[in-house]
């Protein structure tokens, strides 16, 4: 496994990633002010915004208290959570994880779709993963949480984008490479739709990754912008 640190794409179209770093600001304030327990009650906990299959695909909520409002207020649809459960995150190295990716890569899907167009497609992609993950798993009650299936888009997005750039990369968690896009990304979406198939472990939504990947491999082909090509052959660089 890598983390991503640095790439050398600088911006054509767009002078600054305003809503690559507004997203980031925001699930980083949701984390520490609902999630740390030092502004509001740990009661307000990521379950209350979570995205539970089996609730999203029957009737009724499993268990009481599955969306917070405030007392007296009507409870939110359940379908808003397959919005609101990217915002929030199991932890502190899930929220810097799934940042960290964002960060990396966001800067030039926005600009090459636009501010607006990638807010959308942002979006887009998160509310597919959550789908794929509650179609595959329909009954399970396991709470899903995190940006990962919307920047799983972004991933796919990038590596359609930009194969050839050439990323720092922390394999390891130690050992600095510089690597194509095309390897690191390309590993990654590898290292998903293996696990997807094979893994156990249903603490990782494996489905979500792999929904948010196709969302953002399908649609960077039409909401990009007019002469942005695909699978550019530059290797980045200022």
């Amino acid at each position: 496994m890598f983390v991503p640190l640095h790439d050398r794409n600088p911006l054509k179209s767009i002078p600054f990633q305003y809503v690559t770093v507004a997203l980031i600001a925001l699930n980083v304030s949701v984390y520490v002010f609902f999630q740390t327990g030092w502004f509001f009650p740990t009661d307000l906990r990521a379950a209350a915004f979570a995205l539970i299959p089996a609730e999203l695909l029957s009737q009724g909520p499993l268990f009481a208290g599955h969306v917070f409002v405030p007392q007296g207020a009507l409870p939110i649809p359940e379908r808003f959570t397959l919005v609101t459960y990217m915002f929030m995150h199991g932890g502190f190295f899930h929220l810097v994880g799934n940042m960290l990716f964002l960060w990396v890569f966001g800067d030039n899907v926005e600009d090459a779709m636009g501010h607006i167009r990638f807010l959308m497609f942002y979006i887009i992609c998160g509310v597919f993963a959550g789908l794929a993950h509650s179609w595959i798993l329909p009954d399970s009650e396991i709470p899903l949480i995190g940006a990962s299936g919307a920047v799983a888009g972004v991933i796919s997005a990038y590596l359609m984008l930009h194969p050839k750039v050439k990323v720092w990369v922390l394999a390891l968690w130690r050992i600095p490479l510089r690597i194509s896009a095309a390897w690191a990304l390309g590993f990654w979406i590898l290292l998903q739709l293996f696990n997807a198939f094979a893994a156990k472990d249903d603490n990782v939504a494996w489905w979500a990754h792999v929904g948010g990947l196709v969302a953002g491999a399908l649609l960077i082909l039409f909401m990009r912008r007019p002469g942005v090509h695909l699978f550019d052959r530059t290797a980045g660089g200022a």
